[in-house]
């Protein structure tokens, strides 16, 4: 039986490339043939295989097999949770940036979680939001590395910028459910 087969493209190769390293760093060992076709279509902007699978054939001609046990959760870590926290204040604005990359990248997702959703934003509107979210006095470093990151998509000449739609790593969505239930 021969294979349909499946087109990935990717607008940003870096991004996409981050996405999934950090998506693979936070998995326990090697992941499965389906966990690891379900990071792609994520670092890929797609919620995940089968969603990437359906845009590819819109018309559902495809026979749909069945799918396979749910993946499980992914680990939390405390640690990193506790020490990206302590970089927060009560408000949720980040009093200092990170030293470890990887707590950089989840309090970017707690930041970036704080952009509006599918709405452009002039460079000033993010600027001044990026601002009121953080304590250090250097919104330019915290814009370039949500572009960096992909988690923020911006035009050529800088001037608008929109949030990229991703599910939200497990570790950063604990640390905003610990803030919500203070």
């Amino acid at each position: 039986m021969s294979r349909k087969l499946i087109p990935l493209s990717v607008s940003d190769t870096s991004a996409f490339a981050k996405s999934l390293r950090t998506q693979l760093s936070l998995h326990q060992g090697l992941p499965s043939h389906l966990q690891f076709l379900n990071m792609l279509a994520r670092a890929a902007g797609h919620s995940n295989f089968q969603n990437l699978r359906a845009k590819a054939d819109p018309s559902g001609s495809e026979q749909i097999l069945p799918a396979s046990a749910p993946a499980a959760e992914p680990e939390i870590d405390r640690k990193l949770i506790d020490r990206v926290l302590r970089s927060f204040d009560g408000d949720l604005r980040l009093m200092r940036w990170p030293s470890r990359r990887m707590d950089q990248i989840t309090a970017l997702w707690v930041l970036w979680s704080q952009i509006p959703a599918a709405r452009e934003m002039p460079e000033k509107e993010v600027s001044a939001l990026l601002r009121d979210r953080h304590l250090f006095g250097d919104h330019a470093l915290l814009r370039r590395e949500l572009c960096d990151v992909g988690l923020v998509n911006r035009t050529r000449d800088g001037s608008v910028y929109k949030r990229i739609e991703r599910p939200m790593p497990a570790n950063a969505a604990a640390i905003l459910r610990q803030r919500a239930s203070r």
